[in-house]
């Protein structure tokens, strides 16, 4: 469940706080929650509607400036029945607050450890190091030059990569990805002799990237 940019402004200012839209499966349910790039929305309620019963103040709640606007935009979409989403701001992203936290004392830096290594584990490969060190060598590294690097299509390693952003560790950039403060720190307080073994083909990824930019 996406928002433009003009709505998520008013979601943040509090003129906005329902949603319309039109699915064969809604993709948020009640009492759940959606992060945004404002912050996390609590759902307070998911209920199925007749488009026709929507009233202009209901539209404009929605960020539209009147129910036609609104109307127009459903009409985009003709596959299944229509929806009225009630939110509201809940708080912070809590992945803000984690990838700024930088004082990784050792029981801190064994957690992250034992998580990528779950992470290599699951995806029957060793990733995660590598592609938090080709991040940390060039701000803005797209996930198709991080899948060509280490030989993972692009779509696969970009699911991966929101893991570590779960993790705090990466931020997605407009292009690309940068590492966190705490992704930094992490990989500053690396000592070379505990460093994990990396996949093969990550020998020299960097030099591949930097000869495809």
């Amino acid at each position: 469940m996406l928002f433009r940019e003009k709505v998520l402004a008013g979601i943040a200012d509090g003129s906005v706080t329902l949603a319309f839209r039109r699915w064969t499966r809604p993709t948020v349910k009640t009492g759940g929650t959606l992060r945004t790039p404002i912050g996390v929305l609590a759902i307070d309620a998911v209920e199925e509607i007749n488009e026709d019963a929507v009233s202009d103040n209901e539209a404009r709640q929605a960020g539209h400036a009147d129910r036609s606007a609104l109307l127009k935009e459903l009409a985009t979409r003709p596959d299944g029945l229509c929806y009225r989403v009630r939110f509201h701001l809940a708080g912070e992203d809590p992945r803000i607050a984690l990838r700024e936290a930088t004082d990784l004392h050792s029981e801190g830096r064994a957690k992250i450890e034992r998580q990528l290594a779950a992470l290599d584990q699951s995806a029957g490969m060793t990733w995660t190091l590598p592609v938090l060190q080709l991040i940390a060598a060039r701000d803005g590294t797209t996930a198709a030059e991080l899948g060509a690097a280490i030989g993972v299509e692009k779509q696969k390693l970009k699911t991966r990569i929101r893991k570590l952003k779960e993790l705090g560790l990466t931020e997605s950039l407009t292009v690309g990805y940068r590492l966190s403060a705490r992704g930094r720190a992490f990989l500053d307080g690396m000592s070379l002799s505990k460093d994990r073994p990396r996949h093969a083909k990550a020998d020299g990824a960097e030099d591949t990237i930097r000869s495809s930019s």
